[in-house]
């Protein structure tokens, strides 16, 4: 009989928890607010509860829990060193504190370097021994595949790929650097340049769009401008594009991929980012880099995270 594990990832809004089967069935997901204000303990508690949930009758066939969380963190001990939309979150064991609570062995990843594994195994990136992936959205996180195993470094922190400087004297970033990538294309990036294109006296539909507040502009809205053609969107996000293609370039000469996985909700406006992401990289790196290495959209959705995690907890207790 297959055994039951539940797979967890957990969001700084939201968190997400299935009961699941070898190799990537997910059988029912349960969803609750994370509510991050409240402090760790009421976040644990609620982790608790989404997996009772998730798991309902078959708890007593559960082998094992997963949990995808925001890093930086330590994998093998499960210890979240410092997470910036889990307020309290600093050198908390997750690892430890789940499993004395659920009396269960638990295994805990990074969310990004996670969803890496779940797109080579199930995604965009199946038959790949060597990927990297990107998530854009409120950040940018990455995670790399090497020779078929996650890369993890000497404590589990490798793959920041959001956090490389793109620019020395660029705009400060939350992790405390200067011209990181995530600060020059993440989603609030993308608003932020936006608001000051307007500023400067640009025309744009995007006014309309967040009802005359600037304040109002996400990246979002300015996915939605530019899809209808209009040119200051399609400049910021061609800007954000030649930021991320610069860091590609990076990459790959760090890393000769055979495949680049790009997901997140930035990146549900096609080729409007992915053009100018692969322009870059064509103008910037050698063609022997580029010429066998896709840049392609993630395949999993949502459900990456999860993924991830059923191929991290199997891989440690099958």
């Amino acid at each position: 009989m297959a055994k039951h594990y539940i797979v967890v990832d957990l969001g700084g809004t939201q968190i997400r928890a299935a009961l699941a089967t070898a190799p990537n069935h997910l059988h029912q997901t349960i969803r609750v607010e994370t509510l991050a204000h409240q402090g760790p303990d009421a976040v644990l508690q609620r982790i608790e509860d989404a997996i009772r949930q998730a798991a309902g009758e078959a708890w007593t066939s559960v082998a094992a829990v997963g949990i995808a969380a925001p890093g930086p963190l330590d994998p093998w001990r499960g210890i979240i060193f410092d997470a910036p939309n889990l307020p309290g979150w600093e050198n908390l064991p997750l690892k430890q504190r789940l499993s004395s609570r659920l009396d269960r062995p638990v295994a805990v990843g990074n969310d990004a370097n996670l969803a890496a594994l779940a797109e080579q195994r199930f995604g965009a990136g199946q038959g790949k021994s060597h990927l990297v992936y990107l998530t854009i959205s409120t950040g940018i996180g990455g995670g790399v595949i090497s020779e078929g195993r996650l890369f993890l470094g000497a404590r589990g922190l490798a793959a920041e790929i959001g956090h490389m400087t793109i620019e020395a004297n660029g705009p400060p970033c939350n992790c405390g650097n200067i011209g990181c990538l995530e600060a020059l294309a993440a989603g609030p990036a993308i608003a932020r340049e936006a608001c000051a294109r307007l500023a400067a006296g640009q025309v744009s539909s995007l006014l309309a769009l967040a009802e005359n507040d600037p304040q109002r502009i996400t990246a979002r809205l300015v996915g939605i401008a530019a899809t209808a053609g209009d040119r200051l969107a399609i400049e910021v996000l061609q800007q954000a594009g030649f930021y991320i293609g610069v860091g590609m370039v990076n990459v790959m000469k760090l890393f000769n991929p055979a495949i680049i996985v790009i997901g997140g909700g930035v990146s549900q406006v096609g080729d409007l980012l992915f053009e100018p992401i692969r322009q870059t990289v064509q103008a910037r790196a050698d063609r022997f880099y580029w010429e066998d290495c896709p840049i392609v959209p993630a395949a999993l959705g949502d459900d990456v995270g999860l993924l991830g995690t059923l191929a991290m907890v199997a891989d440690e207790f099958e």
